[in-house]
């Protein structure tokens, strides 16, 4: 079951996270749930996939902002370095940052 003790353990930040959720719980739960059924992060990867840099940069970009408001560190922490490279357009193999951030986010999964 998702719970504030699972995120904290699973390396989130969650003091500064519920701060931004005035404290609410139920709330921050919540988005955190809403954003396990998100679909940008299979987006970035079709845009890798098709070589867009700009959309993956823009895929990326939006979700390093979700992941720091919900203070979710293991997976902003990859999102940051793939965005900082996306948004001067790299052109590199960015296959490690995807196998990085679904280790990550199967980690997450596996909480609720």
């Amino acid at each position: 079951m998702l719970t504030v003790d699972n995120l904290t353990k699973f390396g989130a930040n969650t003091t500064e996270a519920l701060q931004r959720c005035m404290g609410n719980e139920m709330l921050y739960l919540k988005l955190v749930n809403r954003f396990l059924e998100d679909n940008s992060f299979t987006k970035l990867k079709e845009a890798l996939a098709n070589d867009d840099l700009e959309t993956a940069f823009q895929c990326a970009h939006a979700l390093k902002g979700v992941l720091a408001n919900l203070s979710l560190t293991p997976l902003l922490n990859v999102i940051f370095e793939m965005t900082e490279l996306l948004r001067n357009r790299q052109i590199i193999d960015y296959s490690n940052y995807l196998e990085r951030y679904e280790k990550a986010y199967s980690e997450l999964v596996s909480l609720r």
